[in-house]
């Protein structure tokens, strides 16, 4: 797997990840303009074929922000995940923040200790977060 900046061509299949990892999707028109507005956005290749991405940013100074990380189902549980993370973290690390966010659906049991895993902690529980009424956690990742 490469792990390279997201161009436009890759627009369709950053949505399609999107539509079947999430409940509700930011849209075409979204995503593009989280790019155009100079966002973090990663995309995860194998073979050619676009499987994963991510998108972050700088949310104040010193918080880096993680917007939307997904892998595509059928490449699921093969490291690709924490290799976009981690080099979101990196890109972090370099420009000096102090912590990183992020919200996950509290309902997603696999995608909270994923993070948790990689060294997210939960700061709290916002009730009623998304469009279908499910709650989440807000986490954050503390550089040493």
């Amino acid at each position: 797997m490469i792990i390279r900046q997201f161009i436009e061509n890759d627009l369709k299949r950053v949505h399609e990840i999107e539509t079947m990892s999430f409940d509700s999707s930011y849209g075409v028109e979204m995503i593009l303009k989280l790019f155009e507005i100079g966002s973090g956005f990663l995309v995860g290749e194998i073979d050619g074929y676009v499987v994963g991405y991510i998108i972050f940013w700088m949310k104040e100074e010193n918080e880096g922000h993680i917007i939307s990380l997904a892998i595509d189902q059928n490449y699921r549980n093969l490291g690709i995940g924490t290799s976009l993370l981690k080099k979101a973290i990196l890109v972090f690390k370099g420009v000096g923040v102090d912590f990183v966010s992020l919200e996950v659906n509290a309902n997603h049991d696999d995608s909270v200790r994923f993070y948790e895993n990689f060294g997210f902690c939960i700061d709290r529980k916002v009730p009623h977060y998304y469009d279908n009424d499910d709650s989440a956690y807000i986490m954050f990742y503390k550089f040493k």
